[in-house]
């Protein structure tokens, strides 16, 4: 597991090396053809995702809760092209209605792909209703946003950008400032393989964003080289913890089942709003029932450590507040009057503070950006991208020299 670790890290590398030293002599941005690491490129041109679960099957290996239950079915096939334009895209200001927020405002690189917040805020400081969740292995999920309301990546990317308490703009606003940008529509050409005079689209928009977000992978944590075979990745105070996951008392794996650590189903657990607030249906309107009232998508608890607070509200501020919540006992929060249908798998476990603080260890254990994109030092519009400075792996010498007299419409 070890080469496995280091293969991935040194195509890593490789891949970044490769991003640097693209440089177009015109001062052009250069979309790059090889695809992320973790994907593998076909005759046809696309990326292929490529881990280790695929060696594995939920009906012949651990079952529910086990170690080396396969991952769920996926979205890839995009060019590479296709996932770099959406990488610009993403930390692109000019694609929010003032020119002041990019996607990665409330998806920040260093914040597991959330931001650190209760809830969202978006253009001139409005809040946003929900805390933003994370975006790291997307690929794999079949509904998005906490109340599961959009079915694609592509539904869930129309809605920050339109929304007016998020990136405030409009499609035709979106499409004159990206159509007006030489830089932009040169890439959305090469990327979708029309000449580059050719008026974008927001049909494009949406894969491209979508393709880049399909390549947040994160699947090489030192829970997955436990998974794979290497017992030494975990402690002996993070194997109690995840014995205490997958148990039949505490139950967590039932509903964030490894490896992506979710059901992907909607769950009513009886969390309250934090004070002030008024109670949040969630999902009883995505889907006109009732029986869902307060029910909101079960989140992947991967690189849950770096994404504090939690739940759709940002009520607690830290992992062991929550899960001391789950542990006070079914129905122990809702508020008064408030009748609602909760799951079935929230019980009273009754853990002691020692198997909680292990459970705590366990999710520590889930962290993983290895594999986290590149932030970009310039963007196509001219603006400095949000999250500038701040992403794991920047790209300290962008393939591009910007022409600031060659960048458009910026807002």
């Amino acid at each position: 597991m070890r080469t496995v670790s280091f293969f991935l890290a040194l195509m890593s590398q490789i891949f970044l090396v490769d991003q640097l030293s693209a440089a177009d002599q015109h001062g052009s941005f250069v979309l790059r053809e090889q695809c992320p690491p973790s994907f593998e490129k076909t005759p046809q041109g696309t990326c292929k995702l490529r881990t280790l679960y695929e060696f594995y099957s939920s009906v012949q290996g651990g079952g529910l809760g086990g170690t080396q239950t396969e991952l769920p079915a996926h979205r890839d096939g995009f060019t590479a092209q296709q996932i770099d334009l959406g990488r610009y895209l993403f930390f692109d200001p000019a694609l929010s209605g003032d020119g002041s927020t990019s996607c990665a405002s409330c998806h920040h690189p260093d914040k597991g792909f959330a931001d650190g917040l209760p809830r969202s805020v978006g253009i001139g400081g409005r809040a946003a209703a929900r805390a933003a969740p994370t975006l790291w292995n997307v690929t794999f999920l079949k509904r998005f946003f906490w109340d599961s309301r959009a079915n694609t990546l592509e539904e869930q990317a129309a809605g920050p950008l339109y929304a007016e308490n998020e990136m405030g703009n409009s499609p035709q606003k979106l499409l004159s400032t990206l159509n007006n940008n030489a830089q932009y529509q040169a890439m959305f050409g090469e990327a979708f393989a029309q000449p580059g005079n050719t008026a974008i689209t927001l049909d494009q928009v949406y894969t491209a964003l979508a393709a880049f977000q399909t390549s947040l992978i994160s699947l090489n944590s030192r829970y997955d080289r436990y998974a794979h075979g290497h017992h030494d990745a975990l402690n002996a105070q993070e194997i109690e913890g995840l014995n205490i996951f997958r148990s039949f008392v505490a139950r967590c794996a039932e509903c964030h089942t490894p490896p992506l650590f979710t059901n992907q189903q909607v769950a009513v657990i009886g969390a309250p709003e934090p004070e002030g607030l008024p109670f949040d249906i969630g999902a009883e309107k995505t889907y006109g029932a009732p029986k869902l009232k307060g029910g909101f998508k079960v989140p992947t608890l991967r690189n849950v450590a770096l994404t504090a607070p939690y739940m759709h509200s940002g009520l607690f501020d830290n992992l062991r507040d929550t899960a001391e919540f789950y542990n006070k006992g079914r129905g122990h929060a809702i508020p008064d009057g408030l009748d609602l249908h909760l799951h079935w798998h929230i019980t009273s476990p009754d853990l002691t503070d020692y198997e909680l603080d292990r459970l705590v260890d366990f999710l520590g254990t889930l962290t993983d950006e290895s594999l986290a994109p590149a932030v970009p030092e310039r963007v196509p519009s001219g603006l400095t991208p949000i999250s500038h400075g701040a992403g794991k792996a920047n790209e300290s010498d962008e393939q591009v020299v910007l022409q600031t007299s060659d960048s458009g419409d910026s807002t």
